[in-house]
Protein backbone atom coordinates (compact mmCIF):
# COMPACT_ATOMS: atom_id res chain seq x y z
CA UNK A 1 0.00 0.00 0.00
CA UNK A 2 2.83 2.40 0.85
CA UNK A 3 4.54 1.64 -2.47
CA UNK A 4 1.33 2.41 -4.35
CA UNK A 5 0.80 5.66 -2.47
CA UNK A 6 4.41 6.76 -2.93
CA UNK A 7 4.04 6.68 -6.72
CA UNK A 8 1.23 9.25 -6.55
CA UNK A 9 -0.46 7.63 -9.54
CA UNK A 10 -3.53 5.41 -9.76
CA UNK A 11 -1.97 3.46 -12.66
CA UNK A 12 0.12 0.36 -12.05
CA UNK A 13 2.20 -1.26 -14.74
CA UNK A 14 3.24 -4.12 -12.51
CA UNK A 15 1.26 -6.54 -10.39
CA UNK A 16 2.73 -7.27 -7.03
CA UNK A 17 -0.41 -9.15 -6.03
CA UNK A 18 0.01 -11.57 -8.95
CA UNK A 19 3.62 -12.18 -7.98
CA UNK A 20 2.64 -12.71 -4.34
CA UNK A 21 0.00 -15.19 -5.49
CA UNK A 22 2.60 -17.01 -7.61
CA UNK A 23 4.95 -17.20 -4.65
CA UNK A 24 2.29 -17.76 -1.97
CA UNK A 25 3.90 -20.89 -0.53
CA UNK A 26 7.28 -19.19 -0.06
CA UNK A 27 5.52 -16.07 1.26
CA UNK A 28 3.73 -18.13 3.90
CA UNK A 29 6.95 -19.92 4.88
CA UNK A 30 8.96 -16.72 5.24
CA UNK A 31 6.15 -14.95 7.09
CA UNK A 32 5.70 -17.88 9.49
CA UNK A 33 9.44 -18.02 10.14
CA UNK A 34 9.64 -14.29 10.84
CA UNK A 35 6.53 -14.26 13.04
CA UNK A 36 7.96 -16.99 15.25
CA UNK A 37 11.37 -15.40 15.57
CA UNK A 38 12.74 -12.62 17.72
CA UNK A 39 11.20 -9.91 15.56
CA UNK A 40 14.09 -9.75 13.12
CA UNK A 41 12.32 -9.06 9.78
CA UNK A 42 15.31 -8.64 7.49
CA UNK A 43 14.71 -12.03 5.87
CA UNK A 44 11.09 -11.11 5.07
CA UNK A 45 12.10 -7.68 3.74
CA UNK A 46 14.73 -9.29 1.53
CA UNK A 47 12.17 -11.79 0.22
CA UNK A 48 9.58 -9.03 -0.33
CA UNK A 49 11.95 -6.75 -2.24
CA UNK A 50 13.13 -9.69 -4.35
CA UNK A 51 9.50 -10.55 -5.06
CA UNK A 52 8.83 -6.95 -6.08
CA UNK A 53 11.86 -7.09 -8.38
CA UNK A 54 10.53 -10.26 -10.04
CA UNK A 55 7.14 -8.58 -10.51
CA UNK A 56 8.86 -5.67 -12.24
CA UNK A 57 10.89 -8.06 -14.42
CA UNK A 58 7.70 -9.88 -15.45
CA UNK A 59 6.11 -6.55 -16.33
CA UNK A 60 9.13 -5.57 -18.39
CA UNK A 61 8.82 -8.76 -20.44
CA UNK A 62 5.08 -8.18 -20.93
CA UNK A 63 5.55 -4.56 -21.97
CA UNK A 64 8.27 -5.50 -24.47
CA UNK A 65 5.90 -8.03 -26.01
CA UNK A 66 3.07 -5.48 -26.19
CA UNK A 67 5.36 -2.88 -27.77
CA UNK A 68 6.64 -5.42 -30.31
CA UNK A 69 3.06 -6.26 -31.26
CA UNK A 70 2.20 -2.57 -31.56
CA UNK A 71 5.25 -2.04 -33.79
CA UNK A 72 4.25 -5.02 -35.93
CA UNK A 73 0.70 -3.73 -36.45
CA UNK A 74 1.96 -0.20 -37.05
CA UNK A 75 4.33 -1.51 -39.72
CA UNK A 76 1.48 -3.42 -41.37
CA UNK A 77 -1.32 -0.91 -40.89
CA UNK A 78 -1.65 -0.41 -44.65
CA UNK A 79 -1.36 -4.13 -45.47
CA UNK A 80 -4.63 -5.63 -46.66
CA UNK A 81 -5.45 -8.66 -44.51
CA UNK A 82 -8.58 -10.75 -44.13
CA UNK A 83 -10.07 -11.64 -40.74
CA UNK A 84 -8.50 -15.13 -40.74
CA UNK A 85 -5.05 -13.67 -41.35
CA UNK A 86 -5.46 -11.08 -38.60
CA UNK A 87 -6.68 -13.76 -36.19
CA UNK A 88 -3.75 -16.06 -36.88
CA UNK A 89 -1.18 -13.26 -36.83
CA UNK A 90 -2.44 -12.26 -33.40
CA UNK A 91 -2.07 -15.87 -32.26
CA UNK A 92 1.49 -15.99 -33.59
CA UNK A 93 2.35 -12.67 -31.95
CA UNK A 94 0.93 -13.93 -28.65
CA UNK A 95 3.20 -16.99 -28.78
CA UNK A 96 1.53 -19.71 -30.82
CA UNK A 97 1.89 -23.11 -29.18
CA UNK A 98 3.55 -25.64 -31.45
CA UNK A 99 4.26 -25.45 -35.16
CA UNK A 100 1.96 -23.63 -37.56
CA UNK A 101 0.90 -25.85 -40.43
CA UNK A 102 -1.76 -25.36 -43.07
CA UNK A 103 -3.96 -27.94 -41.32
CA UNK A 104 -3.78 -26.05 -37.99
CA UNK A 105 -4.57 -22.78 -39.76
CA UNK A 106 -7.63 -24.39 -41.37
CA UNK A 107 -8.82 -25.89 -38.08
CA UNK A 108 -8.36 -22.73 -36.02
CA UNK A 109 -9.91 -20.39 -38.58
CA UNK A 110 -12.59 -22.92 -39.59
CA UNK A 111 -11.76 -22.79 -43.28
CA UNK A 112 -10.74 -25.32 -45.91
CA UNK A 113 -7.08 -26.38 -46.23
CA UNK A 114 -6.99 -24.73 -49.67
CA UNK A 115 -8.18 -21.41 -48.22
CA UNK A 116 -5.64 -21.74 -45.41
CA UNK A 117 -2.85 -22.31 -47.92
CA UNK A 118 -3.95 -19.26 -49.97
CA UNK A 119 -3.96 -17.14 -46.79
CA UNK A 120 -0.48 -18.36 -45.86
CA UNK A 121 0.96 -17.88 -49.35
CA UNK A 122 -0.46 -14.35 -49.42
CA UNK A 123 1.29 -13.56 -46.13
CA UNK A 124 4.55 -15.05 -47.44
CA UNK A 125 4.32 -12.82 -50.52
CA UNK A 126 3.74 -9.82 -48.26
CA UNK A 127 6.85 -10.74 -46.24
CA UNK A 128 4.91 -11.38 -43.04
CA UNK A 129 5.26 -15.17 -42.84
CA UNK A 130 8.12 -17.40 -43.83
CA UNK A 131 8.35 -21.08 -44.51
CA UNK A 132 10.50 -22.80 -41.88
CA UNK A 133 11.51 -25.92 -43.73
CA UNK A 134 10.54 -26.97 -47.21
CA UNK A 135 8.92 -30.34 -46.89
CA UNK A 136 5.61 -30.90 -48.62
CA UNK A 137 2.97 -32.00 -46.13
CA UNK A 138 5.12 -31.19 -43.08
CA UNK A 139 5.82 -27.59 -43.97
CA UNK A 140 5.83 -25.22 -40.99
CA UNK A 141 5.38 -21.47 -41.05
CA UNK A 142 6.49 -18.74 -38.71
CA UNK A 143 6.55 -14.97 -38.56
CA UNK A 144 9.24 -13.39 -40.68
CA UNK A 145 11.59 -11.13 -38.76
CA UNK A 146 9.90 -7.82 -38.11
Amino acid sequence: MLLARSEESPQRFYSLSNQLHTEKKVYDEVLQKVQHSSGYITEWLHWFLTCLYRALETTEVTLKKVLQQADFWDKHKETVLNHRQRHMLNKLLDGFDGKLKTSKWAKITKCSPDTALRDIKDLIEKGILQQEEPGGRSTNYDLADY
